[in-house]
């Protein structure tokens, strides 16, 4: 599962082969984060194609994020190039976020819920 998870990630991150070991760290956290999210008697393999995927993204997530915040441009003669700048990124970050999110909606409660108090 985890050959598959980060094959996955460096495609949606476009990761090149020097940060596969940075990726491949991104994607046993966030397996490791996915699996603490299932609930008592489920396992990765009973949603296993939203598991990769939602694991998948949300180490992609990370790795966009920390790619730096300078937008990458150049000019030659008539030619320009633009790359994404770090609001880009951090935009195509929380959509994979938010991709993982929905993904394993069916699964998991939602992580940031906190009730205190509830009475009936």
């Amino acid at each position: 599962m985890e050959e598959r998870i980060l094959e996955m990630a460096r495609t949606l991150s476009r990761a090149g082969e020097a940060d596969l070991p940075a990726l491949a760290l991104l994607c046993a956290a966030a397996q490791a984060c996915w699996e603490s999210r299932l609930p008592r008697g489920t396992t990765a393999e009973d949603c296993e194609p939203a598991f990769l995927c939602a694991a998948a993204c949300t180490a992609a997530a990370g790795f966009t994020a920390g790619q730096g915040t300078a937008a990458v441009s150049f000019t030659a003669g008539d030619i320009s190039v633009r790359g994404p700048g770090g609001g880009e990124r951090q935009a195509a970050a929380r959509s994979l976020e938010r991709t993982a999110e929905r993904l394993m909606s069916p699964y998991v409660s939602p992580g940031d819920l906190f009730l205190k108090g509830v009475r009936g």
